[in-house]
């Protein structure tokens, strides 16, 4: 089963990785933050050996994107980010799975103080094309 996970973060200034920047992450005790770090490497590496990792990647900051909106009857492209918000879309992960458990469990150790994950299954969780 296909899901994606991705990280809502507002990192000042604007980083990756997003907990170097974020300053609840930076209030936790340094054996913390490398015990956090290791495991989330420790995961990743796990997931890239047993196949569940599809693809991932971090994203440039929101002041460099450009939105695509309808307006007058045709598109309009605007400089983003795409709204006023304390969080933005940081980066992401494209996880295939064995069933919604495991992508729970890799979901809440993808989470860090400071962030949103938000874990939302594919459309079309086995991949088929519509």
């Amino acid at each position: 089963m296909k899901y994606v996970i991705l990280i809502h973060s507002n990192p000042q200034p604007w980083g990756h990785p997003t907990g170097d920047y974020i300053a609840e992450h930076q209030a936790l005790p340094a054996a913390q933050r490398e015990r956090l770090n290791a495991e989330f490497e420790r995961l990743l590496t796990e997931m890239s050996a047993n196949g569940e990792l599809v693809a991932a990647e971090a994203l440039a900051d929101p002041s460099t994107a450009t939105l695509y909106r309808w307006s007058g009857g045709e598109p309009l492209a605007t400089d983003g980010p795409y709204s006023e918000s304390k969080e933005h879309l940081a980066g992401f992960f494209l996880i295939d799975v064995s069933g919604p458990e495991r992508a729970q469990e890799i979901a809440t150790a993808f989470s860090g103080p400071g962030e949103t994950v938000e874990l939302r299954p594919a459309m079309w969780p086995g991949g088929e094309e519509h």
